[in-house]
């Protein structure tokens, strides 16, 4: 089926954590099963890192719905000189 993905820019400053919420990546493929998509990060934050909250420090390339539903991922900057808006992709 068709793959809608709704994804919303992220702002940090140095040091900054984000939480994903299903307010930032959303995403529906249709089915009825959407704890069962998985989002690939194809073009990492500049300035940071993606990071599953139970391995902190340790940047991940994908994540599931599921764990954005339970607000288990974090965007989070790497404190060098540098904001900005990241969309996640």
């Amino acid at each position: 089926g068709d793959i809608v993905l709704l994804a919303k820019p992220v702002t940090l400053t140095e040091g900054d954590r984000v939480t994903l919420t299903t307010d930032v990546p959303v995403a529906t493929d249709g089915t009825s099963k959407p704890e069962k998509l998985l989002y690939a990060v194809s073009l990492p934050p500049v300035h940071g890192q993606i990071e599953h909250i139970n391995y902190p420090s340790v940047p991940i390339s994908s994540y599931s719905q599921l764990d954005v539903v339970a607000q288990k991922v974090s965007d989070v900057h790497d404190k060098s000189h540098g904001a900005g808006k990241e969309a996640l992709r």
